[in-house]
Parts: C-alpha cells; structure tokens; sequence
C-alpha cells in the first residue's frame, strides 16, 4: 500500500468517526418540523378570528366556507392536539436526557467507590439542553393552558397554569412565564383579578393569537373599550395578513403535488410507452468517460468535501479564528449571523472545490459532458419539470419519514436562524447562501464530478442511488436522509439526462427557494 493510500485511509476512518458522530448527536435533536408545525397553527389560531366586513370582498357565507376548508370545524380544539402532541414529544425527550444524566457506570463505581460524573455517560446531553427543554415545555403549557380557556375548559386551564405559578415562598421569582401564568390565572377568575404589570407581562411573554386573546381578557377586565376596540382592529388585520400567509403556504404546496404528481404519472407512462424514445430514457443508460480511477473519487470526497471542507475548515479553522480572536458568533444579531453562515459556507466550499480541482488537474481537457455548463440549451425545462416531480415525492417521503422519527433525528442548525430572519438584508444574504451557493458547490461536487465518477464501476442507475446516498448523509441530520436521498435522485435523474449541470443547479436553488419562502411567512406569523 501507498503511502497516499495510507494517508486516505486514516482521513477515511477520521471522517466516518465524524460522520457517526455527528449522525449520533442528531439523533437526540428536535426536528425544525414541529416548530413549522406550530408556527402555522398559530396562523391558523389568527385566520380564526377574522369576521366579515361590509367593505370586504367575502360576505360571511364565502368568509365561513373558507374558514372551514383551511380551519376546519374546531381550529381550537385542533390547535390544542398540535400543542399537547409536541408536548408530549418534548416531554419524553427530557425524560430520556434525564435518564442519560443519572446513568452510573457500575464498573466505574466499584473501581472507585464513587459514581463517575453523569456527562460521562451522556456525552451526548448538556445541562443546557434540559434547561431549554424545560423551557420550552413551561411556554407550551402557557399556550395549552390559554386553549383550555378559550375552549371554555377553564378548570383544565388553572391546573396546567397552576404547575407554572411560584410557590408561596418563590412569589418573588423573577422567571417570565411562571408570572405570566400567575396574571392569566387572573384574569380568567371570577371575578377577574388584575395582577400588577399584567400589561407588559402578556405584551412580552405571549406573541400572535395568545397575545390578542389574553389581552382582549384584559381590556374587558378593566373595562377600557377605546383599547379594546383598538386591539380588535389590530387582531382583524393581522387575521387577514394571516389568511394570505396560510394560502401562499398551504396552495404552493398543493398546487406543487398535483402537478407534480401528474408530470410524473405522463413520464411515467410515456416511458412505457415509448420506451427508449421517451424523456425519462434520455441518457439513461449512458456512462460518462472517466478518465481516473477510484482513488481519484476516494480523495476527492473524503479529503475534499469531509475532510478539508467540512471537518478543517469548517470544524478547526473558523472556531479557532473567531475563539482567538475574541469573537462569539452566538453574540451576533441576525444580519451578522446570516453574513457568517455566507462567509463560512463560501470558505468551506472553496477548500472544497480547491482539492477537486488539484486532484483532476492532471487529466485536463476533460472528455465530453464533464461539468458541462450550456446557457443555450433547454435547462430550465429540465429545472422546472425536475422541482414539480420533486414536490410529491419529498413529501410523501417526507410524511412516512415523520412517522419514523417522530419529530427527533435534527435538522440544518440554517433553518432555525433562518425562521429568525425577518429582516429583508438577512433574508437576502441566506437567499443567496441557500439558492446560489450551496446549489453550485454541491451539485459540482454530487452530481459533476460523484455521480459520473462512479459510472466507470456502477450502472448509471446504481451511480445515481449511490451519489443521493452520500449527498443526505453529507447533510448530517438523521431524520433528513430520507427525504435528501430522493430529492438527490431526482437532481440525478435530471443531470443524467439533460446532461447540463445548470438543469440540477435550477432544481436545487428552487427548492431551497421555496423552503426560505415557507421559513420568512412562517417566522412572520410568530409576532
């Protein structure tokens, strides 16, 4: 063996290392997808407050028949399922972390005679995370505890608000939310009883739906009809804003899946039909000349995107900078946040791309289709057609992944800054980093160089399966395999057959697109 191969190995086993363990720590993590969840059932909470008005286009017949087809019957009730569902995810993982933290190695205690420090044993589970877990359950059982209420299940309301409220002898906490479910208990007493700064209690501590309700309770409390009147013009406004939010986000989708859905049962069709005249043979069965062998793909991949990219640069360097430096990106507001994902994402892919470049250097000119970029060709129509195809079947395998890991496995840390973003120089530089720069670099790296490079050992379909493979899993999140994996099969598909690695680009850049666009309505809704 060579001493390069020796090389390659060892980076091998440091970056599968890696890989385990980052895939390891996401499995503990929440999903982002039931903070979407939650953040359109507060939209949904909002549109079930609107009333029709003289002035509005809707009379209360066309008002009630929309309501009903995106609310349903109960949108109460509905939002309280959502919220105690979450909670009970929640609350079992805190379990769990808990258990983690009190493990004991027996053999480390006979050794000893002392029980071994907890985070030994769960090197995966911090303190701090059972601290924002125990936070994040204290807010959902405010806004349950406000359903209750509206639901008229006021006892059930006291009692989960209750489980909030200091203790006699912790009156003086200073913690938000136990004082806010003291002011809400309050309020919904008969009579009512106003607490000292309930005010700016609610204004601070309740956001959306929750904030109207408690405060409209208030207003009537104290009997201030001007600020009610005012508050009930407020909430109408935010319901409409809310309505269009929640049909941009819910028809996109839906419009998305039934032409998707009918664009892949024509291809599908067509190709039986046809045969090796259809759109979907195009290419299909036709390998790339490779010019290097496998050694040339091994050092590419692991020392070029994990290695170099992702574990060097992204891991080691830009922390040891900034912790040299004195600088806590955590500390950042959400401008400078957005610019340092951009910074650090162009830096890593650049080191990337560096090692791809000085590794097929050597083979210059390539042959024929090699990172082929052709403007004057039909690309978008293979963008378009790839991202319609795409919609139905990332969901479907998204809804059945749901099932599977029920909201656990993590998501790109990205997304939940980027539900932060509402800001319009935030929202472009994440535009940007999602839909121009993460699209070029990765589909350089999976679909123009990974997938033809493995077309000299594989079939073009066992090439395509591989690559989606090592693309989702490059993603590091478990609860996102599943979906990447189909989604890197349909930017396969088109590479393969359009041949034009604008056409993949397209698709990618469209989806992260459309995922930003669903994030800035849904984190829009939050306030």
């Amino acid at each position: 063996m060579t001493i390069k191969r020796i090389i390659l190995t060892l980076l091998t086993v440091v970056v599968i290392g890696r890989l385990v363990l980052s895939l390891g720590n996401s499995f503990s993590q929440p999903q982002i997808q039931a903070r979407l969840e939650l953040y359109q059932t507060n939209l949904v909470l909002q549109v079930s407050e609107l009333q029709s008005d003289d002035s509005d286009a809707l009379d209360s017949e066309d008002l009630a028949a929309v309501r009903k087809a995106l609310l349903g019957d109960d949108p109460y009730f509905s939002a309280q399922k959502q919220y105690q569902q979450v909670r009970e995810t929640a609350q079992t993982r805190l379990s769990e972390f808990r258990a983690q933290l009190q493990q004991v190695s027996p053999e480390a205690t006979a050794t000893s005679g002392q029980a071994t420090n907890p985070m030994a044993q769960a090197p995966n589970v911090s303190s701090q995370q059972i601290r924002q877990l125990e936070n994040s359950l204290r807010e959902l059982d405010l806004k349950i505890g406000l359903l209750q209420a509206q639901r008229g299940e006021i006892e059930a309301a006291f009692t989960t608000w209750q489980n909030l409220t200091p203790s006699s002898e912790e009156e003086t906490s200073p913690e938000a939310i136990p004082q806010t479910a003291a002011t809400l208990m309050g309020l919904w007493r008969e009579p009512p009883r106003v607490l000292p700064n309930a005010e700016s209690q609610i204004q601070e501590n309740l956001n959306g739906w929750f904030r109207y309700r408690a405060l409209s309770r208030l207003y009537q409390s104290q009997e201030r009809p001007d600020a009610l009147q005012t508050l009930q013009a407020q909430e109408q406004e935010g319901a409409k804003q809310a309505l269009v939010k929640l049909a941009v986000i819910s028809a996109v989708p839906g419009l998305g899946m039934l032409l998707g859905a009918g664009l892949l049962i024509f291809l599908l069709a067509q190709l039986l039909i046809r045969g090796k005249n259809s759109v979907l043979a195009t290419n299909s069965g036709v390998a790339w000349e490779t010019p290097w062998d496998w050694e040339i793909t091994w050092q590419v991949l692991i020392v070029g995107f994990f290695f170099v990219s992702q574990f060097v640069i992204g891991g080691i360097l830009l922390p040891l900078f900034f912790g040299l430096s004195g600088i806590n990106p955590a500390s950042f507001g959400i401008r400078l946040q957005a610019f340092y994902i951009l910074v650090s994402y162009l830096l890593t892919a650049a080191g990337g791309l560096l090692v791809l470049y000085l590794s097929i250097r050597s083979f210059l000119p390539l042959p024929k289709d090699w990172f082929r970029f052709q403007w004057l060709s039909n690309w978008i129509l293979w963008g378009l057609g790839g991202y319609l195809v795409a919609v139905p079947l990332v969901i479907v395998v998204s809804v059945l992944n749901q099932q599977i890991w029920q909201g656990q496995g993590g998501s790109n840390p990205i997304l939940s800054v980027a539900l932060q973003a509402q800001n319009w120089v935030a929202l472009a530089i994440f535009f940007f980093t999602a839909s121009v720069a993460a699209p070029i670099f990765e589909e350089i790296i999976f679909r123009g160089f990974l997938l033809p490079s493995l077309t000299r050992y594989l079939p073009v379909w066992g090439a395509i399966l591989a690559s989606s493979l090592v693309f989702s899993i490059a993603h590091l999140s478990l609860s996102e395999v599943l979906p990447l994996a189909t989604l890197g099969i349909v930017l396969g598909v088109v590479y393969t057959r359009s041949r034009n690695l604008l056409a993949p680009i397209f698709v990618h850049s469209l989806w992260n697109s459309g995922t930003l666009l669903s994030l800035f309505i849904l984190g829009s809704g939050a306030n």
